[in-house]
């Protein structure tokens, strides 16, 4: 596997022949953890700006050399949608009670993106159908990482809120 095909499929999770998109998410997430876990939340935003920059101009050749416009094994925009949502998320939260705390960020992280890459409102939708290229496929899973993750800071202020 070249090196275009292992990024932007995200070392092979996004060739899943069921919900390549999930997939991708599910294994995008481990390296998030880890990002954060041992080098902090800026690192993980460097590293999804990186992402971005490098999956726009791989998916362009990609889409070039195949004719194909965001085929269901490109996973690289779910990988840094939901880095993003998880930075969003973890930066967000000042403060970590306990473990359970850190666990429902994880799990809040991996359903409010996949609902916001799925369901599409607004102009994630008008960014998924109108803008081609790497910037289209890549563009619509930030706003939906973006939105997942004020989403996830609305949850859990309204948790804290109620002590919960």
């Amino acid at each position: 596997m070249n090196f275009n095909k292992l990024l932007i499929t995200f070392f092979g999770s996004g060739l899943s022949p069921v919900a390549p998109g999930t997939a991708g998410t599910l294994a995008a997430m481990p390296f998030a953890l880890l990002i954060v876990y041992y080098l902090g939340v800026n690192s993980l935003v460097t590293a999804t700006i990186v992402f971005t920059i490098i999956g726009i101009f791989e998916i362009n050749k990609y889409e070039k050399a195949t004719g194909t416009h965001d085929d269901k094994s490109i996973v690289i925009d779910e990988v840094v949608g939901v880095w993003l949502t998880i930075a969003i998320t973890y930066g967000g939260l000042s403060i970590w009670q306990n473990q359970y705390t850190v666990y429902l960020a994880v799990i809040l992280s991996f359903a409010s993106f996949r609902l916001f890459d799925i369901w599409k409102p607004s102009t994630i939708g008008y960014i998924d159908r109108k803008i081609k290229g790497g910037l289209g496929v890549i563009g619509d899973d930030l706003l939906a990482g973006l939105a997942a993750g004020i989403f996830n800071l609305l949850i859990f202020r309204i948790l804290s809120y109620f002590n919960i």
